[in-house]
């Protein structure tokens, strides 16, 4: 029996389950380590997916910003090309019409010109004839 009290009796003996009882109170630490990851995990992803969430909705109200200034820069141009037509209209007429006026003036001064010439040169050739008929009125 000497060899009986060496061998740890499978009921209740004190050598055999303090080994079981400590392997247990060791697991309990690491059970509740586990259950904290995966506390921390569940709200790291929540984390995430706000986020994830976010970004989308910053992604399509920055699209949507885009999107309204590019239909506003397009509208601008359109009104910019527009408007630069008229004005090129505008300038346009108004060459044709300082033209008019410019060829006007220049034909209003050539008739000055030129009826100021031809009243001397009438001037002139009745003096010539008026001498000519003295000269003559003389000779005879």
């Amino acid at each position: 029996m000497a060899d009986a009290d060496l061998v740890p009796s499978l009921h209740g003996d004190a050598a055999f389950s303090s080994p079981i009882k400590n392997h247990k109170e060791d697991m309990q630490p690491v059970a509740d380590k586990i259950a904290e990851l995966n506390e921390s995990q569940s709200e790291l992803l929540g984390r995430l997916r706000g986020l994830k969430e976010d970004l989308q909705n910053w992604r399509l109200k920055l699209d949507t910003q885009v999107k309204t200034y590019k239909d506003e820069l397009l509208d601008l141009k359109k009104a910019l090309g527009s408007e630069m037509e008229q004005l090129t209209l505008d300038f346009q007429e108004l060459r044709t019409t300082l033209q008019k006026q410019q060829d006007d003036v220049a034909a209003s001064l050539r008739d000055l010109g030129m009826s100021t010439k031809s009243e001397k040169e009438e001037n002139a050739a009745i003096k010539e004839v008026s001498i000519e008929k003295i000269k003559s009125n003389e000779d005879s």
